[in-house]
């Protein structure tokens, strides 16, 4: 009973943190893994179980945002060109992370800060530029399937800073992103005969879960400026995560 009870918990903790996550076009990779780390899951579980929830929960999000036109397809391969091989590369290989939670927290941590000092919505103000993007996405790939975050949470606030897109395409593009890196993460952990943990299939259960009810929210009632708030709260979650990881 006290083991069906913990499973419980764990499966709304999951859902709770997909809910967050999709509403702002992420997959919630960081949030699952804070989730499987306090409920002393072991690392061999931990990163095929999070790159498998966002595969299924960005593949929802990023559909109902193309669907609303949202997304680039120009600026999305710009990145993805680069980043899906390295993102393969990366869930072949091990990390010691403690320099690049420091760096990847303090980044994340900016980037909250200016969403919620921000009074209007972020909009595009410069023209992207294809050449900088592949660079850019290279490293986010290999750091997405290190970790097996997905990207799209470096990525977003990356947007951010460069200008290149609004906000509702920074996060059709972040899903799309998480996408083809945990996809290509998932083929490079398989690929380096790593073990498949079990009990993966009712994580990817709940993640969906609360991706559908968040969806209804972030598309139907909530306004944009609101939706930046979303982000820079979940930005920050985050960075307390990466913090107190070192």
């Amino acid at each position: 009973m006290e083991s069906e009870l913990r499973t419980l918990v764990l499966f709304l903790c999951i859902a709770l943190a997909a809910a967050l996550y999709s509403a702002v076009g992420q997959g919630g990779g960081s949030g699952y893994l804070a989730v499987l780390a306090l409920f002393g899951m072991a690392p061999e579980t931990m990163r095929p179980a999070a790159l498998s929830m966002n595969l299924a929960v960005s593949s929802i999000v990023w559909w109902r945002l193309y669907r609303a036109g949202h997304f680039r397809r120009d600026l999305f391969f710009a990145f993805a060109i680069t980043s899906v091989p390295m993102a393969f590369v990366g869930g072949a290989l091990k990390l010691h992370a403690f320099w690049y939670n420091f760096l990847v927290g303090t980044a994340l941590l900016i980037a909250a800060v200016r969403l919620f000092v921000s009074t209007t919505e972020v909009r595009a103000e410069r023209k992207a530029q294809r050449i900088p993007a592949m660079f850019y996405g290279a490293g986010l790939g290999l750091v997405s399937g290190i970790t097996g975050v997905g990207g799209g949470i470096f990525l977003s606030p990356l947007l951010l800073f460069l200008g290149w897109c609004t906000l509702r395409e920074n996060f059709a593009l972040a899903a799309a992103f998480i996408w083809v890196n945990s996809l290509a993460a998932i083929l490079g952990y398989i690929w380096s005969a790593q073990s498949w943990p079990q009990g993966i299939s009712g994580m990817v259960a709940a993640a969906l879960c609360g991706t559908f009810v968040s969806l209804f929210w972030s598309e139907g009632i909530a306004k944009p400026v609101t939706l930046q708030r979303v982000l820079g709260g979940v930005l920050l979650i985050a960075a307390a995560k990466l913090v107190l990881s070192w």
